[in-house]
């Protein structure tokens, strides 16, 4: 039986408090109460499971009563009660104004019970004055790659425009790829304080008790809306339906066609996911993506505030657009790649104008913040080198990946007609993780308690005003999965880091006076050795408060109430031989003999069905190994198989607590092993 989950709402209709009706098969009727005045009532709802969700109110507590049930509802009864309020501040939800704990109701500590819909009129007239916010994220767009910057290729008229009605952030940095900026967006705070620091090896999930800004306008009491690539984690409780979204339409993985995802994806006609669910779509991915986000925004009632998080995966690899956008590239004798690299900015300024056209037809431009960001430098726009440069690149050292400018200085325009000042050029160094205050404080959300961020509110210089921005220091590092900080040394193997202030950049020990040498050509340590020792220095306290958590791996939750099944993949190990996998073509490299690790959270103990296979079932193809074995912690358990068998499932008992799981398929030819790139653990019973 599932249990009564709190999370992403499916279908709510408020009734009469006079009038309540019965509740239908899969239905509840519940009432919400206002706990800071005790007895009451806010109003009835009749909700469908298995989710439900409910208002926040600030300054006062909240409690749910369960009046009656439907059909095919389990785990809750007629008379139970949470106080829900308590719960979102505490973690926990005790004894309040004579609510007891509903432990139906609480599967998880982070997980917040927030409104897609109002039912307090006062929060309704608050809404009302808010601005909408659209957050729109490309993927692999560097700073050069639009015409507004000098682009001699590339035709971007509407993000062009879109620029010239904004304030533009000139000394804007994030982090060098995909995972990493995004945590850092989404929580305000380090990637590698949160837990996400890279894009595969288990070190792209988000830890689960980090806020997002998701979660913070949510609360707040906007609808909330994603549309594209997440990248932070994609079962429960990662995945951007579990994280303040209550409209999830997304593919998987760090790409489209990447692991985790159906392998026949193509950018073309794909499956993604619908809050979790798998759902066939017509179109392009890019165009997707912008429909979907429109129609949302058609269906957010008028006197709600919406809030839009559209992180779209083009620009990445592999580079697919139709041939209409690429053509001309290719006619110029551009490389085939870089062609089709620009056609898909092409492409997407194409919807961002579509877009644009939305809001103004709909009378929702003055109330909108449209923020546009690229997530890191150029990945197919440039060589990266500035003195032998192929491509554009604005004159920057490095791309995508780099710790250099060109890795990690983007695009950042904010639009805010009648607020912010079209054209303003803003030259301090901000990042990515200044949204999230400068948001709180725009659209005066309700900011997180015990929460501090790595940042600090744009809201002044972004309307002219410098007079108190910090003189601050920026860290930027691409960390593996076993951490080490950064030294001073550009030796292979050492971790690529740099520090940045407003005058200097010291990269791995290379100091330039990037006020002087924006391309970083010269390297002036020598003549410096002070400035290189205090900023290394700084580093070194930054990376030691960061780290307190000492590298920890996030864990993969098993046994929880949100599911019976728990899936993942190759791309969430952590190696101890050779390298993660991420794309489908490298699952059949027979030469790969490679393994890893998941650190799993057991969170209650009892008997599994563990499912191994090493392709996806779409393909019903041969594991070719001779037997499969299981190490779960300090248990072993190992099963002989025909090298015909497409998977293998194995029965065992769970402690609950952290563990390490590492699987291992045998081939009898060879003698070697590799593990299996795909599990599922199926919970059969609890221990009792």
């Amino acid at each position: 039986m599932k249990a009564l989950q709190i999370s992403d709402v499916k279908t709510w209709k408020r009734i009469d408090i006079a009038e309540p009706g019965e509740p239908g098969p899969g239905e509840a009727l519940v009432r919400v109460h206002r706990m800071g005045v005790c007895g009451t009532d806010i109003g009835c709802y009749l909700g469908r499971f298995p989710y439900f969700e409910f208002p926040r109110i600030p300054g006062h507590e909240l409690g749910v009563e369960v009046l009656a049930i439907g059909d095919g509802v389990t785990n809750v009864t007629a008379g139970d009660r949470c106080c829900v309020e308590r719960y979102l501040n505490c973690g926990k939800c005790d004894q309040v104004h004579g609510f007891r704990q509903l432990t139906a109701f609480v599967p998880r500590a982070r997980m917040v019970v927030a409104g897609l819909i109002y039912v307090v009129l006062t929060l309704v007239v608050i809404a009302q004055d808010r601005p909408n916010v659209i957050l729109i994220v490309t993927d692999d767009q560097g700073y050069g790659d639009m015409s507004c910057h000098g682009n001699p290729w590339l035709n971007t008229p509407n993000l062009d425009h879109f620029a010239a009605e904004s304030v533009r952030l000139e000394d804007y940095h994030v982090d060098p790829v995909c995972t990493p900026t995004r945590a850092a967006l989404m929580t305000g705070r380090y990637c590698t304080r949160v837990g996400a620091w890279a894009v595969t090896q288990g070190r792209q999930l988000l830890a689960d008790d980090e806020r997002t800004m998701a979660d913070i306008f949510l609360e707040s009491g906007y609808r909330t809306g994603i549309f594209g690539k997440w990248h932070l984690g994609d079962t429960f409780p990662f995945a951007p339906h579990f994280r303040g979204f209550g409209t999830a339409v997304v593919h998987r993985a760090g790409g489209v066609d990447e692991i985790g995802n159906p392998p026949d994806n193509d950018y073309f006609d794909d499956t993604y996911y619908r809050n979790g669910v798998a759902e066939s779509f017509q179109g392009y991915c890019t165009d997707i993506w912008f429909s979907e986000a429109i129609q949302f925004i058609k269906d957010t009632p008028a006197e709600q505030p919406f809030f839009v998080y559209l992180p779209t995966n083009a620009m990445h690899s592999p580079h697919m657009v139709a041939p209409e956008y690429s053509q001309r590239f290719d006619e110029q004798g551009l490389p085939e790649q870089r062609g089709k690299f620009y056609g898909m900015i092409e492409n997407f300024d194409e919807n961002l104008g579509r877009l644009l056209t939305h809001l103004d037809e709909a009378g929702l431009t003055k109330n909108t913040i449209v923020i546009f960001m690229g997530d890191n430098g150029t990945a197919q726009g440039s060589n990266g080198k500035p003195q032998s440069e192929d491509g554009f690149n604005a004159g920057m050292h490095g791309k995508k990946g780099s710790v250099y400018e060109g890795g990690h200085r983007v695009a950042c325009f904010a639009r805010w007609p009648g607020h912010l000042p079209a054209g303003l050029k803003v030259d301090q160094l901000t990042s990515q993780r200044d949204w999230l205050p400068t948001l709180i404080e725009w659209c005066h959300l309700a900011s997180p308690q015990q929460v501090l961020f790595d940042a600090t509110s744009m809201a002044a210089i972004l309307t002219g005003d410098d007079a108190h921005w910090p003189d601050r220091t920026l860290f930027i590092e691409r960390q593996d999965d076993t951490v080490q900080p950064g030294v001073i040394d550009r030796r292979e193997g050492n971790v690529p880091f740099s520090v940045l202030t407003e005058q200097w950049r010291m990269v791995n020990g290379e100091l330039y006076d990037i006020s002087k040498d924006p391309s970083q050509l010269e390297d002036v340590a020598s003549q410096h050795p002070g400035v290189v020792e205090d900023l290394y220095r700084r580093y070194l306290h930054h990376y030691k408060e960061v780290m307190q958590h000492g590298g920890s791996p996030v864990a993969i939750p098993v046994g929880h109430n949100h599911s019976d099944v728990v899936e993942f993949t190759v791309r969430d190990w952590h190696p101890t031989q050779g390298a993660v996998i991420w794309q489908h073509d490298q699952l059949g490299d027979d030469a790969l003999w490679i393994n890893g690790w998941w650190q799993i959270d057991v969170q209650r103990a009892g008997r599994v069905e563990v499912r191994l296979h090493r392709f996806p079932d779409q393909w019903h193809r041969a594991m070719g190994a001779t037997a499969a074995e299981i190490q779960f912690g300090s248990q072993s358990t190992r099963k002989d198989i025909d090298p015909s068998d497409s998977s293998v499932t194995i029965e065992m008992m769970l402690p609950a607590g952290l563990h390490r799981l590492q699987t291992f398929l045998f081939e009898a030819q060879s003698g070697q092993t590799r593990g299996a790139y795909f599990v599922e653990i199926k919970s059969l019973s609890d221990s009792n």
